[in-house]
């Protein structure tokens, strides 16, 4: 892991403070959102780069400075590059993605709350990031106007919950939940623990790797305030597993909040057993718990990030074969027209091979009783 504030490349930067570059609202503020400021920070004439204006059209450009700093300007395949840099074959290129395989508009009773299994719902409270990730399976919200602050859109979400026994457990989304006004989010899930029937909150966030900074003793007491409260993130690259990343995580661990990793296998940027082995031992080092690995989503935009399913079927065998189960996240492909998550197993020869004789089960000769 290393320092990143000292990564001379981004001239930009160079003469930040390190009081502002360590202050989360500096970096929110100073965000990469246009055209003109992304080639400003390359070092490159704006003209150049016309031809993403199109992409930007369709889809938004959103980086924070830490996380744009991570980039490896001299790597034209970085891993980090190609998750947050705009690229034309979002809408140049496709294999068939639509805008929302998941059908999670058709679950919504009320907008924003997707309610597709019995014991639990997502509430979307924000479409807004620290930074677009162009994977990202909601890219088509990213030009709506969603605001967190919003007290009606939030309320209808309370109200659905709170006449629906059957839900127990609450995932609060987005966007990214953490860029909502604290005293929002405070009343907010305070609203929901509030609710008899909820026993569980969920937060998903990208913060600890975006905009690691955002995670301060405040905000991990009001996280902590309403537990059970569970905190998912999304580490793809043991390059992102930087020394702010992991200060952040630890931060929320010493509040008593569990957190979990949810990456995705994208091509070009982890689809290789060596770099998920090093994502997998980076987060086990920091106490994050790999818990999914998905399957890169069909959505529109999105085509050039997907790997083979077999591909990914093989490096989890090897990953079986060569590092600690705590290690290990289950890899999944969350079935279009939401059906759900379905579990890609590897299945070693030799299993299978056992599963067809009973040999490896049951000795025929042996009494069983």
């Amino acid at each position: 892991m290393k320092s990143i504030h000292s990564n001379v490349s981004v001239k930009s930067w160079a003469l930040v403070s390190s009081k502002d570059w360590y202050d989360w609202q500096w970096q929110y503020k100073n965000r990469i959102q246009t055209v003109p400021q992304f080639a400003r920070v390359l070092g490159m004439n704006p003209a150049i780069l016309k031809e993403y204006t199109k992409v930007v059209r369709y889809y938004p450009l959103c980086i924070t400075p830490f996380y744009f700093s991570l980039v490896n300007m001299a790597d034209e395949n970085d891993p980090i590059a190609l998750q947050c840099f705009l690229d034309r074959r979002e809408i140049e290129y496709s294999r068939g993605g639509v805008d929302d395989p998941l059908e999670e508009v058709r679950d919504m009773p009320v907008p924003g709350l997707i309610h597709r299994y019995p014991d639990r719902c997502v509430v979307i409270i924000t479409n807004t990031c620290a930074t677009y990730c162009r994977h990202c399976n909601r890219k088509r919200m990213w030009k709506k106007k969603i605001a967190g602050d919003n007290a009606a859109y939030l309320m209808q979400m309370i109200d659905y919950v709170s006449k629906t026994p059957d839900i127990r457990e609450v995932i609060v989304s987005g966007g990214d939940p953490l860029t909502v006004d604290e005293g929002t989010l405070d009343w907010f899930l305070g609203s929901l623990r509030a609710i008899s029937h909820i026993e569980v909150l969920r937060v998903g966030s990208r913060i600890p790797v975006t905009m690691p900074m955002r995670i301060t003793r405040q905000l991990c007491f009001i996280l902590h305030k309403h537990r059970p409260l569970w905190f998912n993130t999304q580490f793809n690259h043991p390059h992102e597993i930087t020394p702010e990343a992991a200060k952040a995580c630890e931060m929320l661990l010493e509040a008593g909040i569990p957190v979990s990793n949810q990456s995705v296998l994208l091509r070009g940027v982890n689809d290789n057993f060596e770099t998920m082995r090093d994502l997998y031992y980076g987060l086990q080092r920091i106490s994050v718990r790999p818990y999914y690995l998905f399957q890169c989503d069909p959505v529109k935009g999105t085509d050039h990030f997907r790997a083979d399913m077999q591909s990914g079927i093989k490096i989890m065998e090897k990953l079986w074969r060569n590092v600690s189960g705590l290690c290990l996240p289950q890899y999944v492909f969350d079935v279009p027209g939401g059906k759900g998550k379905c579990p890609l197993y590897p299945f070693p020869d030799f299993l299978a091979k056992s599963l067809t004789t009973n040999e490896y089960f049951f000795d025929k000769k042996r009494d069983v009783n």
